[in-house]
């Protein structure tokens, strides 16, 4: 396709026969829900706001201008397809149960065949392969005697197979506001003014409810049989865990990130050795989605107040910082669970009330609610843990009534 010399503004709707086939969210035949399409390509075949790749698509439009990337290039999916089929499932078809990913985001190839070979820019927003986890934390747990291989789920070596699953935000906008009880409106005026006034189209589009946010998206990791899921008598255990790169990659301790990662991780794998499964669901919210340069900032304020980091101002450090406690706004969290088929969940390997709440308005009844053992929180994370826990998470021991004190009694009720 010859690029034109002008630039092309997407920002005002052109003829009707110029637009995308239209989206019909939440339509349990694909064929009916139609195709996402964010292509650049073009502009006049779109019916969506934004483009594939989330963040990355930056990316892409550098390596476009710096001559490294075709701006025409469409990519071969040749031999592309998920390792193993996931669903169709029942959340599917339901009304509100998904808003913020494509279901078939993962399965283009075959149900939009024919679109795809009459040259329609279709691309997947979920793929699906297989992988080993090497994790040392394994190794020891297989040392201490709390796991032993099976030469299935868990190897001799320690290593973990899994069914890894990578998932770019598609957001419904209707749908999206309603879990948030906003309007619509609402919700597109400030992701246009919050943005910069990155995406006109988020205000002067609304035909185009499918909106591709330049945002991070989720990593699953699966252990045991995906086949299972929906299977009454396969037992689910489940951690939903947001980013902590200073935690999770390099091991740092001034929070429980990484701990209660592979603790959850270590439960999930006994899980699936007992003939269930496991879910890892990571999602890219770094420093509770307040970003990684406030969350230091935070750790700097928690140190240096007088008095030194104390439970009580745990959470007014934040707010003083960043105006909010946490921006992760669980409600859009469980849409990765329904799309796995995820009815009941055994285990819940987390301590968050918000996390648990928002799973159980979507309908996911939970059974069982792990803390992170007490061995296991590293000492300068200790603050944190008393913190969270006087602000209602989950746990079994008694509080500390010191923790008690200050802004902590009050973030009981906010959270």
């Amino acid at each position: 396709m010859e690029k034109p010399k002008h630039i092309v503004l997407t920002s005002h709707p052109g003829r009707l026969d110029q637009r995308g086939p239209q989206i019909q969210w939440g339509q349990a035949d694909p064929k009916q829900r139609g195709p996402i399409i964010g292509s650049v390509q073009d502009p006049t075949k779109r019916n969506v706001i934004g483009t594939h790749s989330g963040s990355y698509a930056v990316y892409r439009a550098l390596a476009v201008a710096a001559g490294q990337l075709d701006a025409d290039h469409v990519p071969d999916l040749t031999n592309t397809a998920p390792i193993v089929p996931i669903g169709p499932h029942s959340q599917w078809g339901e009304a509100g149960k998904i808003v913020s990913l494509d279901p078939f985001g993962h399965m283009i190839g075959q149900v939009f065949a024919e679109e795809l070979k009459d040259g329609m820019d279709i691309r997947p927003t979920i793929a699906v392969t297989k992988a080993r986890l090497e994790l040392i934390e394994m190794q020891d747990a297989m040392r201490q005697g709390r796991l032993k291989p099976d030469g299935k789920v868990l190897l001799d070596t320690g290593e973990v197979n899994v069914t890894k699953m990578a998932v770019e935000p598609v957001w419904y906008l209707p749908g999206v506001a309603e879990r948030f009880g906003i309007t619509e409106s609402q919700l597109r005026r400030n992701l246009f003014e919050q943005t910069g006034g990155m995406y006109p189209e988020l205000v002067t589009r609304p035909d185009l409810q499918v909106f591709l946010p330049p945002i991070g998206g989720i990593t699953v990791y699966f252990m045991g049989d995906v086949a299972k899921i929906g299977d009454k008598d396969c037992k689910v255990a489940c951690r939903v865990h947001d980013e902590c790169n200073g935690s999770d990659v390099f091991g740092s301790d001034i929070c429980t990130c990484r701990p209660y990662l592979i603790h959850g991780i270590e439960v999930c794998v006994e899980n699936a050795q007992n003939g269930g499964v496991g879910i890892i669901a990571y999602f890219r919210k770094e420093g509770r989605a307040l970003g990684e340069v406030t969350k230091f900032l935070v750790y700097n304020a928690r140190k240096r107040q007088e008095g030194g980091d104390r439970a009580e101002t745990y959470f007014e450090r934040t707010e003083c910082v960043a105006g909010v406690q946490d921006m992760r706004f669980q409600q859009l969290m469980p849409d990765v669970l329904n799309w796995l088929g995820v009815k009941h969940i055994d285990i819940l390997v987390s301590m968050s009330n918000m996390k648990y709440d928002a799973i159980v308005s979507q309908g996911i009844t939970v059974g069982e609610r792990l803390a992170i053992p007490d061995e296991q929180i590293p000492d300068d994370a200790k603050v944190e843990m008393e913190a969270k826990k006087a602000a209602g998470y989950f746990t079994d021991a008694s509080l500390d009534p010191d923790a008690l004190k200050s802004t902590v009694g009050r973030n009981l009720e906010q959270f």
